[in-house]
């Protein structure tokens, strides 16, 4: 069997060579080309793709692969909000996901956001190596006390819930699901109480109709004054036109994102060199209150070791026809 890896960078190879180890007979070809439909002939001679978060998967693109022979997508990722279930289940493909790897990974890069741009440490780690060690500017907040919003508590947003937590912070959490998981770590509450009470407002949540842009301009009018939001879910849970006028009103205080919407052109590549033509993300890097990573959350060697063993684990099911417990709804 052979399998065409999209969106692949080194760190992609590296991991899935080592977890492919232990399956002869599998064959990888690596392509940095993110999956489209331009970019589906890569694919010629594979039975299965491997893809990631920015790979689109829509009708078009499902009918193409199956049309080259491509039986099985295996998305090294837990969101599936890019697949068209449906086109799929027509098809007959098989199409599995990593629905959780190292969860911890995730969470402790919330925290490493928030401890951040509270403590201004990105900006002190510039100005002491320019030799300027003047504090004024850098002034923060002690999180301990403070009261920690949870907005989704599967098992990334439960261990957010327990790392905050532990460092002294009531945690609020929101979740149409019981969380026993958090007795005694974290108090239930709506959205709504939520946002008004959190100083630091942390989104967890799979991205879907019901989600997308839960953060717009009603509910950022409803969360307290000056209070902090981190991202690290997904992208399209913010509506970024209405935060960039929340942080200009000084309605919201600070913004964390690991994720962006148009993500997509933008992050897992180098644009150093490059003029970047996305006014929206280019206004919000003007602001000093705003810090930025690149899709990084779930950047650890635990993790990358998870999602390869994983996807190869998924890709055996496959193979021998057995049950996948990490099947996509319609498999």
């Amino acid at each position: 069997m052979k399998i065409a890896v999209y969106s692949a960078q080194p760190y992609d190879r590296r991991f899935l060579d080592e977890a492919r180890a232990s399956m002869p007979g599998v064959e990888a070809a690596y392509f940095s080309d993110r999956l489209e439909l331009d970019t589906v002939p890569l694919a010629q001679g594979c039975t299965a793709v491997c893809v990631f978060v920015n790979d689109i998967l829509d009708a078009p693109v499902l009918e193409a692969l199956h049309a080259l022979g491509v039986r099985a997508v295996l998305l090294r990722c837990a969101g599936f909000n890019n697949v068209d279930l449906q086109a799929g289940a027509r098809l007959g493909l098989f199409m599995a996901r990593v629905p959780a790897y190292a969860p911890e990974a995730v969470a402790e890069h919330a925290l490493a956001l928030v401890m951040t741009l509270n403590r201004r440490t990105h900006r002190a780690y510039v100005r002491v190596r320019e030799g300027n060690f003047a504090l004024d500017g850098l002034l923060g907040t002690t999180l301990h006390g403070k009261t920690v919003g949870i907005v989704g508590a599967g098992q990334i947003g439960a261990c957010a819930a327990r790392i905050f937590h532990g460092m002294g912070c009531k945690v609020l959490v929101s979740d149409p699901a019981p969380t026993p998981q958090l007795d005694g770590v974290a108090e239930r509450a709506s959205l709504d109480v939520v946002l008004a009470q959190s100083d630091v407002v942390s989104l967890h949540c799979p991205l879907m109709d019901a989600t997308r842009h839960m953060i717009n301009s009603t509910s950022l009018a409803r969360m307290k004054r000056g209070a902090m939001l981190v991202n690290t879910s997904r992208g399209g849970l913010i509506d970024t036109a209405a935060v960039i006028d929340a942080l200009k009103s000084g309605q919201l205080g600070a913004l964390a994102i690991d994720v962006y919407e148009q993500e997509s052109t933008l992050f897992f590549q180098d644009h150093s060199s490059d003029i970047i033509a996305d006014d929206v993300f280019q206004r919000l890097m003007t602001f000093p209150n705003v810090l930025v990573t690149g899709h990084q959350g779930f950047f650890t060697i635990e993790a990358m070791r998870e999602i390869a063993a994983v996807t190869f684990a998924n890709l055996a099911c496959h193979m021998q026809g057995s049950p996948c417990a990490n099947a996509l709804p319609h498999t």
